[in-house]
């Protein structure tokens, strides 16, 4: 699986880019604050709700330190989604929350 720093990730929406940004952290966590456009979906239902994503997109996944969303990405790659775990998670994260 790809990864990339949530400063490489800050940088793209800095530049204006369009991300899909899935959140795995649970509801208690995402009520902190999320990055901007994110979809949270927790680890947990993952798995039922991959009918919602499109296997043409591809997605980064974030978590609070990066170990859950690499889970969540191995667990999406297997089912033929094109993914990038964002190293570091929400703790590594200095850009704008929402």
């Amino acid at each position: 699986m790809k990864e990339m720093t949530a400063e490489q990730l800050n940088d793209l929406l800095k530049e204006g880019k369009t991300l899909n940004i899935i959140d795995v952290r649970e509801v208690d966590e995402v009520a902190n604050g999320m990055i901007p456009g994110a979809t949270h979906i927790p680890l947990g239902l993952i798995e039922f709700r991959m009918q919602d994503l499109d296997k043409n997109n591809e997605y980064i996944v974030v978590c609070k330190a990066g170990g859950r969303s690499s889970r969540a990405g191995q667990y999406l790659e297997s089912h033929g989604f094109n993914v990038i775990n964002m190293t570091g998670g929400m703790d590594a994260w200095t850009g704008e929350i929402k």
